[in-house]
């Protein structure tokens, strides 16, 4: 299920659930996405009960790659978001702060031009991409708001952004489910699936500590983006945002 907006969604606010206080140390969160990088794409699949794939070609149909565009995949990981870009023709760069990721991408995607880099501080000239993507990785810098600047900052005017991150369900009911899962089976899944359960309890945490939709795109609207909208999926679990340079 999906649906578009472009104007302010209601906050989610539950009294009953503390938000995360997370220090995102940039080398821990790093260490982390390294122990994992092996069967990190599996067990997402398997966390999000096979969502990630739906997920994944809305992210492709959003950017809308073209042949001869440059597009910059941030938070790239194993290169999954970006190998689908790249058969559209278009030269995608995967960009990931994990060396780890970086290693496993690098083998299963020979083609393409992983590059090792730092949202906060990108390894590229000003207006060098037509279009950039980040996908679930947004929350995990230290400074979100810097990082959609400098994003800003790489893509040519009239440019465009897409941002697919973990966000709040707007029916009642279905938040009140999908929290007893993130907090609760979750952690248990990821003990059984992944080598380091402890970084799910973590992406748990940042996911609930995550702001809402709405503010999410008035930081985007900061940053220095323009004709922010977003689009809903899977009833709000993940929203797709998307703006213009």
């Amino acid at each position: 299920m999906a649906s578009r907006h472009a104007v302010a969604n209601p906050r989610w606010e539950d009294a009953d659930m503390a938000r995360a206080d997370l220090d995102k140390q940039p080398t821990e969160v790093a260490a982390m996405f390294d122990e994992v990088a092996e069967r990190y794409d599996l067990t997402n699949d398997l966390l999000a009960l096979g969502q990630t794939r739906l997920w994944r070609r809305a992210v492709v149909n959003a950017v809308g790659a073209r042949p001869g565009e440059r597009v910059l995949d941030l938070a790239a990981g194993t290169g999954t978001s970006s190998a689908p870009m790249a058969a559209r023709g278009a030269t995608v760069v995967p960009c990931d702060f994990s060396q780890g990721m970086l290693a496993v991408g690098r083998r299963r995607e020979p083609d393409l031009p992983f590059v090792a880099g730092d949202a906060l501080r990108l390894p590229f000239a000003d207006a060098s991409f037509d279009a950039v993507t980040i996908s679930f990785g947004l929350r995990n810098t230290a400074d979100p708001s810097a990082a959609l600047a400098e994003m800003a900052r790489v893509t040519r005017p009239g440019g465009r952004l897409v941002v697919c991150e973990f966000s709040h369900p707007w029916f009642g009911p279905f938040r009140t489910i999908y929290s007893r899962y993130l907090m609760g089976a979750l952690p248990g899944i990821a003990r059984r699936a992944s080598s380091n359960p402890e970084a799910y309890v973590y992406l748990a945490e940042s996911i609930r500590a995550w702001p809402d939709q709405a503010e999410l795109a008035r930081m985007m609207t900061a940053a220095g983006w323009r004709d922010v909208e977003w689009l809903n999926l899977t009833g709000g679990i993940v929203a797709l945002h998307r703006g213009r340079r």
